[in-house]
């Protein structure tokens, strides 16, 4: 058996990308875009046997060469980058896996939280995560249903958003559902992947909705999954890698609506994404297992104009702010044009990309 030394990989060293693609390609995983830490555990010879990586708080693109593997090498790896983690103050890990893994990775100590069409399992490596997540829940709308004042005899109801920035499309959906309920949960992403930070984005949300008395404001966390956090490193086709991204989204949800007593969960329409569309259909296909029902709201438009963030993003990347107005609140606008939204502003109009699909 042969000795093995980690090193560390670095996204310049051409040489060891190389390998690294190779590596993965041999175990039929490609190379995800969004990594900031990977590792490699070489033989004497210096071929790459086995490798990881991180991104943010999640593990992924972890890989044995089918020569070496039985020799331990992916607890190595895992072992690793937990340690590694750990020393970045971050504990709360997590990961998806193929459904044939998943026993391996529970042996390692980590908890499944959800899995979709038996092709990936998303794990967390506390055995309680998901559940202290759930109980939070319940104590927030506790604290917050306080100085609320719920309507009477109507469903409790929710709202997944992004709000990259918060429009007058978003303001038009959370309007029109807490119009229908009794109470409206509004969910915000919390996961900082997006233009506009997140304490930004969650208190344009607040500020922009304030007139709205049955709202209950919640943060994501790591457990409704972004676009950002999920892989697509091991699901091949681009069809399969969004539904199957929806689709352990759903089932998440489905325990939050559970614990929240949610019976209707509000999204936009958005025709011009392709993306939205198949979360749109996973969603009311698969939500009323749960005793949930998907409820779609035609889109707001400014003219023949749809509004959308993306839209807004556009204008303030062109260098054309005061034009936003009449796509986004008040709120939203004067953050825009104040000093304190300067380094976004500057952030959005440097971005080689503002346009989601």
């Amino acid at each position: 058996m042969s000795e093995y030394h980690l090193s560390r990989i670095f996204y310049n060293d051409r040489r060891e990308m190389k390998k690294l693609d190779a590596l993965l390609a041999q175990e039929g995983i490609e190379r995800d875009a969004n990594l900031h830490y990977t590792i490699g555990l070489y033989d004497d010879d210096y071929h790459l046997a086995a490798t990881g990586s991180c991104f943010a708080n999640t593990l992924r693109c972890m890989a044995v060469d089918s020569s070496h593997q039985g020799e331990g090498l992916l607890n190595q790896i895992v072992s690793h980058l937990i340690q590694y983690e750990f020393e970045q103050n971050i504990t709360s890990l997590f990961l998806y896996t193929k459904y044939d893994k998943a026993l391996f990775f529970r042996d390692l100590g980590f908890y499944e939280i959800a899995r979709a069409d038996g092709k990936v399992v998303f794990m967390e490596n506390r055995r309680n995560g998901f559940s202290s997540y759930l109980e939070n829940l319940k104590k927030e709308t506790a604290v917050q249903l306080e100085a609320l004042s719920p309507a009477g005899n109507l469903p409790v109801g929710a709202v997944v958003m992004n709000a990259n920035p918060f429009t007058l499309g978003h303001l038009h959906l959370l309007a029109t559902a807490a119009a229908a309920c009794s109470l409206l949960h509004v969910f915000v992403v919390s996961e900082d992947a997006s233009l506009v930070p997140f304490d930004v984005r969650l208190r344009l949300v607040k500020e922009g909705s304030s007139h709205l008395k049955n709202l209950v404001f919640h943060q994501t966390g790591s457990y409704l999954i972004s676009s950002a956090t999920f892989p697509s490193y091991f699901l091949k086709e681009k069809d399969v890698v969004i539904r199957t991204h929806a689709k352990l989204d759903t089932a998440i949800f489905g325990r939050i609506s559970q614990t929240l007593g949610i019976t209707i969960r509000y999204v936009g329409e958005e025709p011009s994404s392709q993306v939205t569309g198949i979360y749109n259909e996973i969603m009311e296909a698969d939500l009323p297992a749960s005793g949930v029902t998907c409820r779609i709201i035609p889109r707001k438009t400014a003219g023949p104009e749809i509004i959308s963030a993306s839209t807004v993003r556009e204008r303030i990347h062109s260098g054309d702010t005061e034009s936003i107005r009449g796509l986004v609140p008040e709120t939203t606008l004067n953050y825009f044009l104040s000093d304190e939204a300067a380094d976004v502003v500057e952030k959005i109009r440097q971005s080689g990309e503002v346009r989601h699909y």
